[in-house]
């Protein structure tokens, strides 16, 4: 008997007792209702006939793709194939089944005829159900509806599925339900499960292009007993070995430096960075940054490194094209070209151009204040003058860079790790890269002058010294080359070449409150 497919995951439980509360093996009129309870009696039954639904092992020859490409056009035998995946469509024609498998290059058709496996064989066969992983070994043919098939001569269970999958036509559609049993979601969903073997393309695409340029990777420390290398509020946990507090790394910088301290020129780790703040389509608290760092070099030779790193990229990961269409904050769908030159434009432009103000920058802090209410701008008038103005630049500039923009010579400000650009120390030798409105990758000239960051520590840390991480600035003063540094966060690159809504699209198992609270909230309200 084979269900279904239902979207309905039952309760827990086993085969209901037989009719008039006998305890014994019930029968499957007992606990039809029950598609759960069906299985666990299919499963029971198979064991019964010394049959193993689980199976340790299967020699899968091919992948479907790999098995379809060998396919003869016209031969009149074709070659053999043994090919595995779980159970998606199930056609029972009587003496004769169609059924198609989900591997993990797509999916393959294979036909099971009755008196080619047997009769004990194919009534075991026929009470398959929908997601069963199953192994089959036969030669090709084509079908005459044009579908490459294996015409399948053995066969076995390999897993029994003890649940149903979700209903074939309708799939996962809630978002909480997709990332929550994102198992589920690679199964219905071909464009989730694509969009994640894209991911793992660009992540090896990356690595390839960094080690081809000689760059090193490593690893550094996810507990870390300062957090250092941005301005975020760190998660905190508890080391008993030590007796000490440790934090979860908040970016990955300040040890990556000390690399180029201990002599190795370019050196890049990819690694989960974590930051105890919001969520958003934009934010989630667990995320994967590239960074990167060369010696002999600076924030323009970054500008160069990330644009032929995107080149190639869209090369190994999009089959070379560079050509993208993504969603908008707004909802819309716009198209990015990532190919040919970038646009440069300084801060100060871009924010001119928004407030529509030549002066904005001799103004008091009072007069931005009022323009930004003027603008339909919300802005904490306790923030500093700086902070007002980049405040400005996050919500009604940075929205309008859809295309390739570098954003360079930022307010001197906003980053106490960068060196000052000569001649005009208000401003640093930084770019942003943003794209689709928002930023992929900061890129600096490092500062490299020990006493000069130890200045720009003191003064992002104010009254609490114990932010300043004196290991970092004690190996600065043993003397760190010139460099360049950049960071790239993986998943808004993803977002972004694959064009997916939200960052949690991008990640398998996104941070989700745990199911129960997740009811709880649901009824307190």
């Amino acid at each position: 008997m084979s269900e279904k497919p239902s979207s309905t995951q039952p309760a827990a439980g086993t085969p209901a007792p037989a009719k008039g509360g006998a305890v014994g093996t019930p029968s499957m009129s007992d606990v039809s209702h029950d598609l759960r309870a069906v299985r666990l009696l299919k499963l029971q039954e198979l064991r019964s006939a010394g049959k193993d639904p689980f199976t340790a092992n299967w020699e899968q020859t091919h992948t479907s793709a790999q098995a379809r490409a060998l396919y003869i056009e016209g031969a009149e035998t074709g070659p053999e194939v043994s090919v595995a995946g779980r159970i998606l469509m199930f056609n029972n024609m009587g003496k004769s089944c169609f059924v198609k498998l989900l591997d993990r290059d797509g999916q393959i058709q294979i036909y099971v005829k009755k008196d080619v496996v047997g009769d004990e064989a194919y009534a075991v066969f026929t009470k398959l159900d929908l997601g069963d992983f199953v192994g089959a070994a036969g030669t090709l043919f084509k079908t005459k509806t044009g579908e490459i098939t294996v015409r399948t001569t053995r066969y076995a269970l390999l897993a029994k599925a003890l649940r149903p999958l979700p209903e074939k036509w309708h799939g996962l559609t809630d978002s909480e339900q997709i990332y929550r049993e994102r198992h589920l979601d690679l199964i219905v969903n071909a464009d989730s499960r694509a969009r994640f073997q894209t991911r793992s393309r660009v992540i090896r695409a990356v690595r390839e292009f960094l080690w081809k340029r000689e760059f090193v990777e490593v690893e550094t420390p996810m507990l870390q007993n300062v957090a250092g290398g941005a301005a975020a509020r760190p998660f905190i946990t508890h080391l008993n070995a030590l007796s000490c507090d440790f934090y979860l790394r908040i970016a990955l910088e300040l040890h990556l430096k000390r690399m180029l301290v201990g002599g190795f020129d370019r050196v890049f780790e990819i690694g989960r960075v974590f930051r105890n703040e919001g969520l958003s389509r934009r934010h989630n608290p667990e995320f994967t940054m590239l960074e990167v760092y060369q010696a002999y070099s600076d924030y323009r030779g970054m500008m160069k490194l990330l644009h032929d790193l995107i080149q190639y990229v869209c090369q190994e990961a999009l089959g070379g094209c560079t050509k993208v269409t993504c969603p908008t904050a707004s909802g819309q769908t716009v198209e990015i070209e990532l190919g040919g030159a970038w646009r440069e434009v300084t801060y100060r432009e871009l924010v001119i151009e928004a407030t529509g103000d030549a002066g904005w920058f001799t103004r008091s802090k009072a007069e931005k204040l009022a323009a930004c209410a003027r603008l339909g701008i919300e802005v904490n008038p306790a923030l500093p003058d700086f902070a007002v103005t980049q405040d400005v630049f996050e919500k009604l500039a940075e929205p309008k860079l859809i295309q390739p923009t570098f954003v360079t010579q930022i307010p001197q400000e906003l980053c106490p790790l960068a060196k000052r650009t000569p001649g005009d120390p208000a401003v640093l030798d930084v770019f942003e890269f943003c794209v689709n409105g928002q930023e992929l990758a900061p890129a600096y000239s490092e500062q490299n002058d020990p006493l000069a960051q130890r200045e720009e520590f003191a003064r992002q840390a104010g009254e609490d010294a114990q932010k300043v991480d004196e290991e970092f600035l004690t190996a600065l003063e043993h003397g760190m080359p010139p460099a360049g540094g950049m960071g790239l966060g993986i998943d808004r690159l993803v977002i972004l070449l694959t064009g997916a809504a939200n960052i949690r699209d991008t990640i398998l198992f996104p941070a989700l409150k745990p199911a129960g609270e997740q009811v709880a909230a649901k009824e307190t309200h």
